[in-house]
């Protein structure tokens, strides 16, 4: 047996494992926290402590992950092309 040829398969297991636990993580867990702001949604003044919201998650503390928005744009696309072919062939039957 070739210890090449068998590490080749380990590895592109492992890669589809992993390529398919991140897209159940993406499905389940959508949001992650934000980055900027650590996932409080506030900053506060270094001088008088005033807060104010975060401006990249708007201040909830949470933003889409990468899978999450390659998936909505996927679907979205997906959709506009069925509803399109639906309005094609209203058009024809009439």
């Amino acid at each position: 047996m070739n210890t090449l040829i068998s590490l080749e398969g380990i590895i592109a297991v492992a890669a589809a494992l992993f390529t398919l636990g991140y897209i159940w993580s993406c499905g389940v867990f959508p949001y992650k926290a934000c980055r900027s702001c650590r996932g409080q949604g506030i900053f506060r003044s270094a001088i008088f402590g005033a807060i104010r919201l975060c401006r990249r998650c708007d201040g909830t503390g949470r933003v889409l992950r990468f899978g999450r928005r390659l998936y909505n744009r996927w679907t979205r696309v997906r959709r506009a092309i069925r509803a399109d072919r639906q309005r094609d062939r209203r058009d024809d039957h009439r």
